[in-house]
């Protein structure tokens, strides 16, 4: 079995998360991205957010929310990817970069709109009554 580790950052407002489309991709990714060699969680996360968002996550408001695993996206059965999710105040007004294509707010009701992991992650959010 593979795993692709990944983090994610977990950003609710108004009871809706925020969630991310990559150009070309049809589903829609809570923002983050691959840790890249010898980072630590917070690297990661910081570095995945700013790229795709232009925001700077405050480090010291980094919040352990959970961490999902499911069958990766578009890869061969038998690849899962390992999520870890933090949630964190930022610096900056969010505007998509790098290859995001558009950014939107998502309710539970939007879950088919997710990859896999991120199914996970709406039912966790759902069930402590964070999102609607």
């Amino acid at each position: 079995m593979k795993v692709i580790d990944k983090l994610a950052w977990i950003e609710i407002v108004n009871r809706e998360i925020l969630s991310t489309k990559s150009f070309g991709k049809q589903k829609y990714y809570i923002p983050g991205g691959k840790r890249e060699e010898n980072e630590s969680d917070e690297q990661a996360i910081c570095r995945e957010v700013l790229e795709e968002l232009s925001v700077e996550l405050e480090v010291p408001s980094l919040k352990f929310i959970g961490t999902f695993e499911a069958q990766a996206d578009g890869h061969p059965e038998g690849v899962y990817v390992k999520m870890t999710c933090y949630s964190a105040s930022y610096k900056g007004i969010l505007k998509e970069s790098a290859e995001i294509e558009n950014f939107s707010w998502l309710k539970y009701a939007d879950k088919d709109k997710v990859s896999e992991v991120d199914k996970l992650i709406f039912d966790f959010l759902k069930q402590q009554d964070l999102i609607d």
